[in-house]
């Protein structure tokens, strides 16, 4: 039996995110972080100590960079800054995980497309509700049929996000957080492409901020919804609300021909004896947290590392996958500050 590949991890920041990646990634079967990248110095013995295994910490990113013995880098740094880590890292050879958004204007994702093409790496994108519990499931109930046809569907994203979450302090300005979509409701946009299974060729989104002091500190509207129309002729609705005050709510409605998801409940026609007028249950775990410690970063960074055996891209959460999210959201964005419909072919691809 062939040894298994084992890879060596550098992470780039160390923040709330970094600590949750850095458990994921030790937790698979042929990954281990062994070195950090930090704009402040971290003391290698309590930081070897905290996550049980040797790291070794950097204040320059490029030194961690050149370290041959670094198979992949873990980003976690701001959001701003996520282009210029993957591009570097890229440019070094290194397969990237990177936390979402990739990036908050549209130029620099493109700028990142390109670094990867032209290095052949691999990269797992965080979008990592793919791999939640709630959304394997749905998509495994999609693809039995017992939904027939989708021809609408709505996934909404709700979390309040003020002085009382981390996030929040860098969040506010529009260079870190850059709109509803992109700071949070990314994650139930991508969700319902996920779903919907066929491309987005318009958009039309309206966006909206609460009046509370707390959400004023916002340099950008913190709520927004946004009208999907596909090419099958389906039609769709994501809302990106980060000023509530209400529990975290992944909301999930899915419509087919033959049935209809509501969350963690179903109904389908082609099941006989069920009564149409009583939703069924799905044994799930419903996303009902935004806390990076509570996402499933473990099952999405251990089909990473599994692909990575084989050549291949990570399912789901490749950067192919990744970019048509975000295309869809520079075109809700776009709509929302235009104040008009906006067609997919409008946001260019190179």
């Amino acid at each position: 039996m062939s040894k298994q590949k084992q890879y060596n991890v550098g992470v780039i920041g160390y923040g709330w995110a970094a600590t949750a990646h850095i458990a994921a990634i030790n937790a698979s079967k042929q990954a281990r972080v062994t070195a950090v990248y930090s704009s402040r110095p971290l003391d290698d013995a309590e930081l070897s100590a905290k996550h049980g295994s040797p790291i070794k910490s950097h204040t320059d990113l490029s030194k961690l960079l050149a370290d041959p013995s670094i198979d992949v880098v873990s980003i976690t740094s701001y959001p701003d800054q996520h282009a210029d880590h993957f591009i570097a890292a890229a440019q070094h050879g290194k397969h990237v995980i990177l936390e979402k958004p990739m990036a908050i204007e549209w130029p620099e994702i493109l700028r990142m497309k390109k670094a990867a093409e032209k290095a052949g790496i691999k990269s797992c994108i965080c979008f990592e509700c793919r791999y939640s519990s709630q959304f394997l499931a749905t998509k495994g109930l999609i693809d039995s049929g017992l939904l027939g046809s989708l021809h609408y569907g709505e996934v909404d994203y709700y979390h309040g996000i003020g002085p009382w979450y981390g996030q929040y302090r860098w969040n506010t300005k529009r260079e870190l957080g850059g709109s509803a979509l992109l700071t949070a409701g990314c994650h139930a946009l991508d969700a319902l492409l996920l779903c919907m299974g066929s491309e987005v060729v318009e958009v039309t989104s309206y966006s909206t901020q609460s009046a509370h002091k707390i959400f004023k500190a916002y340099e950008y509207p913190t709520s927004s919804t946004t009208i999907l129309k596909f090419a099958n002729g389906a039609i769709g609705k994501t809302a990106a609300i980060v000023d509530c005050f209400q529990p975290y709510y992944f909301h999930t409605h899915l419509v087919g021909s033959e049935g209809s998801v509501l969350d963690n409940k179903f109904h389908s026609q082609k099941l006989p004896g069920t009564d149409r007028h009583a939703w069924s249950q799905l044994s799930l775990k419903l996303l009902d947290s935004g806390d990076v410690s509570d996402h499933p970063y473990s099952t999405q960074f251990q089909a990473f590392f599994d692909a990575l055996d084989k050549g291949k891209d990570v399912p789901l959460t490749s950067f192919a996958n990744a970019f048509t999210s975000h295309r869809v959201i520079a075109a809700a964005d776009k709509s929302a500050a235009e104040g008009r419909p906006v067609k997919l072919s409008e946001i260019r691809t190179k």
